[in-house]
C-alpha cells in the first residue's frame, strides 16, 4: 500500500532509520566541536587576561591539582589548586595553532599548541624568545574546565623558563 506520494510504509521506515543513523553519526561530531571551541576560547582568554593583568592565577587548576613538566627541563611538578598566582613584569605570550582532542564530550579533553613571545616573571631572568610546545589535559569540574596535567617543552630555536619549582 502506498501513501499520496507513492511511498510504501517500508520506504518511510527506511527514511526514518536513515535520518536516525545520520543524526547518531553527526551529533557527536557537532558536540565535540563545542568542547574544542570552549577549550580554545578559554586558552585564548587566559593568555589575554595574563597579558593585560600580568598575573596568572591557579583558578584554572583542578581541585585535584595538576601534574606538570615545565619548559625549564626540571623534574615533574605538582601544582595545587590553591597555588599562589604567578606575576610578571612583562608578558607577551600568544598561543598558536591550538588543536583540541575531545576524550569524553563535555568531560575531558587534551589541548596542544605553541606558546610564543617574551616574558619576565617577577624575580626571575627575562626570557626574550619563549617558544614552547604545550600539551594540557582538561577536565570539567562543577561546570568549568580545569587543567589536570601539562607538559611544556621548548622548540629548538626558542627558550623555556628557568623556573624549576614553586618554591
Amino acid at each position: 500500500m502506498s501513501n499520496a506520494r507513492g511511498n510504501t510504509p517500508i520506504r518511510e521506515m527506511a527514511k526514518l532509520v536513515l535520518i536516525a543513523l545520520v543524526g547518531a553519526v553527526l551529533m557527536p561530531m557537532i558536540a565535540a566541536a563545542d568542547t574544542a571551541d570552549e577549550i580554545k576560547a578559554m586558552i585564548m582568554q587566559d593568555y589575554a587576561d595574563t597579558r593585560e593583568n600580568l598575573i596568572e592565577g591557579s583558578e584554572g587548576v583542578s581541585k585535584h591539582g595538576s601534574v606538570e613538566f615545565w619548559s625549564s627541563g626540571g623534574l615533574m611538578q605538582y601544582v595545587t589548586a590553591d597555588a599562589p598566582a604567578g606575576s610578571y613584569e612583562h608578558f607577551t605570550l600568544t598561543p598558536k595553532h591550538i588543536k583540541v582532542i575531545t576524550l569524553v564530550e563535555d568531560q575531558a579533553a587534551i589541548a596542544m599548541y605553541y606558546s610564543e613571545g617574551s616574558i619576565l616573571r617577577t624575580g626571575q631572568k627575562p626570557v626574550p624568545h619563549y617558544m614552547t610546545r604545550v600539551t594540557e589535559v582538561y577536565v570539567k569540574e562543577d561546570g568549568e574546565w580545569k587543567q589536570r596535567a601539562a607538559h611544556y617543552s621548548p622548540i629548538a630555536a626558542g627558550q623555556g623558563t628557568q623556573q624549576t619549582s614553586l618554591d
